[in-house]
């Protein structure tokens, strides 16, 4: 796995970063670290002895150490001793295949995993990558708009030629949920049971659940008989959401499910994840290198992605800025999906040039953006390249970009596996949530009611967007800009945007709108989200770094899946919190409805967007 680091013009200082690792003997220092609390328990750990408890361990108030979180690199150390753990994964997911068949007499034919963020983005690539060919149709439910829900079953049904109640007794529905506080996989599998005990279907053998016990997910699912699936096969609890992937049951069980010799496939997989000490080594270059840039003012990562392995990239995404965001003083932003433009990167001389690329390769296969990488060396910009072999999982990659993320965390002495933004948005989601139930309806709380009020004070643009106009945004984001607040932007639609039409043609308007606003204008890189799906990478760095102009988006018009009895009250909560959120914490955001997600209503926000680009010129 080779690593070339190009135009790094601080390279002495990277150098330094790297020396600390072998100097201070990080790695040996981790390995004992872990092992003594796997074996003398949390209560042997002092957080004063060693920098690498406080930076990948949870420590409450006290200052007692309440969870090792290190699963995320020693569950690959481990299973090197556990040659049995491939014919196990196997073997589990027969028995629940076995299950459903002995119940219902129907073969699995279709999976439904529920998550948010990190739990589901390692599972949503595998099935953009072809990974989960062969088996069960998988969907991914990452939202609480009921639309997100109504698409797969509207599918389901498209499918098979069959009515629903046909279809459930051979769908398998999986909640995962790695936060005790995680309401939304909840929410999506109480309609689900729901719609079984509507057509009288034993929902038993059809759910299962991975979660931490005690969890709102444990307490809803418990008690109706479901099982609850340890996540991790050591049987312990040392990972987060993002960093199940590659090697828990939470990452392993769709692969299994695909995989007509399962146990080869997981056997690979596995053994995909085993680093080299001069691969470990890579990783902490990488990070050296990355944390370097970052203090020179370079922390936009531009990552450029073979296409065989494009899905992964919102997976790294999330790994990356959920677990280092969440800091004012140095961020690193993973930036993704842009096709390579030399003409909307600042030059490399230019101090506002806040871009450094990353560059995945795999050997033998030609780089989508191979002319491209050949500019950018040519012209100085900072530049990796890692070079991994043709032909291996990407498990392996997967379990690098770990490694670089800890090796981040340690050099800017931050814990990399807590997320406190994110508990934010989701204390202010239960609040307004509350006040919609006892209100009978969303738009009878105060948060709806603030937006309500601005509504009033301005006719519908176009007759289909409210609460800003081309010229107040513009005005807006060049404020923002030319006083430096903001670097980066995003736009965030709080809706589905993977199953329905309208949802699709919704985030092709925010792409455009993303270029010609953000990269073409100000020369900023921008992301385009689906909310709230992504929202605990979202908050993460955009309340914790800051440095961001935020538009979040809704459609007034909102689906009601009644067959489920799927109201969207939560997922409005979720946008309304988020803006709350963010206003708390004093970051820049902007909230605009749309009329509906008919064709028409789209062109007029892409003409909404197009004028706002038009009026947008820094003095």
């Amino acid at each position: 796995m080779p690593l070339s680091i190009l135009n790094d013009s601080v390279r002495e200082t990277t150098e330094l970063n790297f020396a600390r690792f072998a100097g201070e003997k990080v790695l040996d220092r981790l390995r004992a670290i872990d092992a003594k609390a796997r074996a003398e328990g949390l209560a042997s750990l002092a957080p004063k002895s060693d920098l690498l408890i406080p930076i990948g361990m949870e420590i409450n108030a006290e200052g007692k150490v309440t969870k090792n979180s290190y699963g995320v690199l020693d569950l690959a150390w481990q299973a090197g001793e556990h040659p049995e753990w491939p014919a196990l994964v196997a073997a589990e997911v027969e028995q629940i295949r076995a299950r459903i068949l002995e119940v219902h007499g129907q073969k699995l034919r279709f999976i439904i995993w529920a998550g948010m963020g990190g739990s589901m983005e390692d599972k949503s690539a595998y099935a953009s990558m072809g990974l989960l060919k062969g088996g069960p149709q998988f969907y991914s439910l990452d939202s609480t708009d009921p639309e997100k829900l109504k698409s797969i079953i509207d599918d389901m049904q498209k499918r098979s030629g069959e009515p629903i109640n046909r279809l459930l007794p051979a769908t398998l529905v999986v909640g995962m949920a790695m936060g005790m506080t995680s309401y939304e996989p909840v929410v999506n599998l109480e309609k689900l049971a729901g719609l079984y005990d509507k057509f009288k279907i034993d929902s038993t053998p059809n759910f299962i659940y991975l979660t931490l016990p005690g969890s709102i997910l444990d307490q809803f699912a418990g008690p109706r008989g479901y099982k609850r699936v340890p996540l991790q096969l050591d049987e312990d609890n040392t990972t987060a959401g993002r960093h199940s992937a590659p090697l828990t049951r939470g990452t392993l069980y769709p692969l299994a499910f695909a995989a007509k010799d399962a146990v080869k496939v997981l056997k690979d997989w596995i053994a995909g994840a085993f680093l080299t000490e001069a691969e470990v080594a890579d990783a902490f270059k990488l990070a050296s290198f990355l944390h370097t840039q970052g203090e020179a003012g370079r922390d936009k990562v531009t990552l450029l992605m073979p296409k065989s392995w494009a899905p992964i990239s919102l997976w790294t995404k999330q790994d990356v800025e959920e677990s280092l965001g969440k800091s004012e003083n140095i961020g690193i932003k993973i930036v993704i999906g842009e096709k390579f433009n030399g003409k909307n990167y600042r030059k490399a001389s230019d101090p506002k040039q806040d871009r450094v690329f990353l560059v995945i390769q795999r050997r033998g296969e030609a780089h989508p953006d191979g002319d491209g990488i050949t500019l950018l060396r040519a012209a100085k910009y900072p530049l990796a390249v890692v070079t991994f072999p043709s032909k291996g999982n990407v498990s392996r990659y997967m379990q690098f970009i770990h490694h670089v993320v800890f090796a981040l965390g340690y050099l800017r002495k931050m814990n990399f596996v807590m997320q406190p933004s994110v508990e934010l948005y989701k204390a202010i989601t239960s609040e307004i949530y509350k006040e919609a139930e006892s209100a009978g309806d969303i738009r009878e709380t105060k948060a709806w009611k603030s937006l309500g009020g601005a509504m009033k004070q301005a006719k519908r643009w176009q007759g289909v967007v409210s609460l800003e106009t081309p010229e107040t945004l513009a005005n807006a984001i060049r404020y923002s800009a030319e006083s430096g607040k903001i670097h980066y932007g995003d736009l965030t639609f709080f809706g589905d945007t993977r199953y329905s039409e309208g949802g699709k043609l919704m985030r092709k308007a925010l792409e455009s709108a993303a270029q010609r606003i953000f990269r073409v204008k100000l020369k900023m890189v921008a992301d385009v989200y689906e909310g709230p799906a992504m929202n605990h990478s979202y908050h993460e760095m955009i309340i914790g770094h800051g440095g961001c102009f935020s538009i979040v988006l809704l459609s007034e018009k909102q689906t009601r899946f009644s067959t489920a009895g799927y109201e969207p009250t939560y997922h409005m909560a979720q946008f309304l919190a988020t803006k709350q959120a963010l206003e708390q914490k004093g970051r820049v955001v902007r909230a605009i409805l749309v009329k509906d997600l008919t064709p028409e209503s789209i062109k007029a926000l892409e003409l909404f967007f197009s004028e706002t680009a038009a009026m947008l010129e820094l003095q």
